[in-house]
C-alpha cells in the first residue's frame, strides 16, 4: 500500500512535539541526521535492492520521535513512559499524522528489533507482537541507528561493528546473528 507524500518535512513534525530550542530537539535532530547519513551510504551500496532513498532519509530523521514521551531526563525528555517504549510511542505519533510506513520504522528499529518472545520473556511493557524490521528500508535504518548513541557525550562518534556486537551479546546470540547478517548484506559489497 503506497503512502502519500509527507505533508510536512521531518523537522516540522519534530517541532510539533518538541520545543525547537530544547535539548531533546537537538539530540533528536543530530542523531537523526547521523543515522540518515549512514543509511544513505548503505542504501547506495545496496542500490540493486531498490531501497526508497527519500523514504529512508525521512524515516531516519523521525525514527526516535517517540523518545519525547519517555522519562529520559538525560535526553531532555520528561514523559511518563520507560525508554524501551519509544518505538511504539513513535509509531502512534506518526500514525496520527498519516504516516503509517514511517511509523513502522519507529516501532521496529529498537535494538535490532524486538520479538514477541523477547517481550514475553523479559516482561517488557510493550504490546504482545513482533517488532522486527521487515522491509529493506526498515533494516537499513535499524542497522545505521546502532552506530550512534544519543547521549550528549558521544554524539557524532561512530561505533565500530565490534563495539556493537559486544553490546548486543548480552541480549542473546539471535541479536548478534541478526546484526552480523546485516553486516554481511550492507558492508561486504
Amino acid at each position: 500500500m503506497a503512502e502519500s507524500p509527507m505533508s510536512a518535512d521531518p523537522l516540522e513534525i519534530i517541532e510539533q512535539v518538541c520545543e525547537r530550542d530544547s535539548l531533546a530537539f537537538r539530540i533528536l535532530v543530530v542523531h537523526g541526521e547521523l543515522v540518515a547519513g549512514k543509511a544513505d551510504a548503505i542504501a547506495a551500496r545496496v542500490a540493486h535492492l531498490n531501497p526508497d532513498v527519500r523514504f529512508i532519509e525521512e524515516a531516519a530523521l523521525l525514527h526516535d520521535i517517540g523518545m519525547i514521551l519517555t522519562n529520559s531526563p538525560k535526553l531532555g525528555c520528561h514523559g511518563q513512559h520507560p525508554y524501551v517504549c519509544h518505538g511504539v510511542l513513535g509509531r502512534e505519533l506518526l500514525e496520527k499524522r498519516g504516516l503509517p510506513r514511517h511509523a513502522m520504522v519507529c516501532e521496529r528499529h529498537v535494538g535490532v528489533g524486538i520479538s514477541r518472545e523477547d517481550i514475553r520473556v523479559q516482561q517488557l511493557p510493550l504490546p504482545d507482537r513482533d517488532m522486527l524490521p521487515q522491509s529493506i528500508e526498515e533494516q537499513i535504518i535499524c542497522y545505521a541507528d546502532k552506530f550512534y548513541s544519543k547521549n550528549g557525550n558521544s554524539a557524532g562518534y561512530e561505533k565500530s561493528v565490534e563495539q556493537i556486537l559486544k553490546k548486543l551479546q548480552k541480549y542473546g546470540s539471535d541479536k548478534t546473528r541478526r546484526f552480523q547478517d546485516w553486516v554481511e548484506l550492507f558492508e561486504n559489497r
